[in-house]
């Protein structure tokens, strides 16, 4: 039997398909900490909660583009960092049928974390709250002005958990860090993200030097405007 005749008599009902769907964590740091934007439900399962933008994988569909139209539908962004992060398949993560999640990680600038409010006034800024250091990981929880402490929908606590985990360990040996930032930027700013993801302070000189040693880091030779203090030199990222 030639593959032809094999694909002529197969039945492609002879095994259970659960379904697909992609989740995104849009990340940004805004007040000096890591912010997610999040959509409240409007319908069963977990109606009222709130959630990771997301949406089922199209049958026609690719798992990048799924997201990428999740990103420009329900947050309104039409282009940003976007990674797949984890794969989500716990047998009972959804109670209403068998349900894959692929998470996307989503990093934004804090001018698009702000545009994509104004784009899509349903959606929620919410500070990252991580109450353990380093890599060893663990439960997060997400707190907006408003309401306080959030329970977010199906796992998705535990999807933000690892989106957490994949930039603390990449910030150090990627360029990663740079997405949440803008085109030109501060050393102040640049350790600003640093010390929001990472949860701890840094030493200036030596956070500073790491930096430049690596060839990440273009000089400008402009400076920031409009602040109350000694202007500071504008970087911008380079490929070494």
């Amino acid at each position: 039997m030639d593959e032809t005749d094999f694909l002529r008599g197969y039945d492609p009902n002879a095994f259970q398909r659960p379904s697909v769907t992609v989740d995104l964590v849009l990340l940004g740091v805004r007040n000096g900490k890591p912010a997610v934007l999040l959509l409240k439900r409007d319908q069963q399962p977990y109606q009222g909660r709130w959630a990771l933008p997301g949406g089922f994988v199209g049958i026609d569909e690719t798992l990048d583009a799924a997201a990428a139209r999740v990103l420009r539908e329900k947050a309104g962004i039409g282009h940003a960092h976007l990674e797949q992060l984890y794969t989500f398949g716990a047998v009972d993560r959804d109670p209403r049928m068998r349900i894959i999640s692929v998470a996307y990680l989503a990093l934004l600038t804090e001018t698009a974390f702000d545009a994509a409010l104004q784009a899509m006034p349903a959606l929620l800024p919410a500070a990252i709250q991580v109450p353990w250091s380093g890599e060893a990981g663990g439960p997060v929880s997400v707190v907006s002005p408003e309401n306080g402490a959030l329970t977010l929908a199906f796992d998705h606590a535990d999807i933000l958990a690892t989106a957490v985990l994949r930039l603390r360990g990449k910030l150090d040996y990627s360029d990663v860090g740079f997405a949440l930032l803008p085109e030109l930027f501060t050393l102040r700013q640049l350790q600003d993200v640093h010390e929001a993801i990472l949860g701890t302070s840094l030493n200036k000189p030596a956070f500073r030097r790491r930096l430049l040693d690596k060839g990440w880091l273009a000089a400008t030779g402009a400076y920031e405007a409009g602040t109350a203090y000694r202007p500071a030199e504008l970087y911008r990222f380079q490929r070494p």
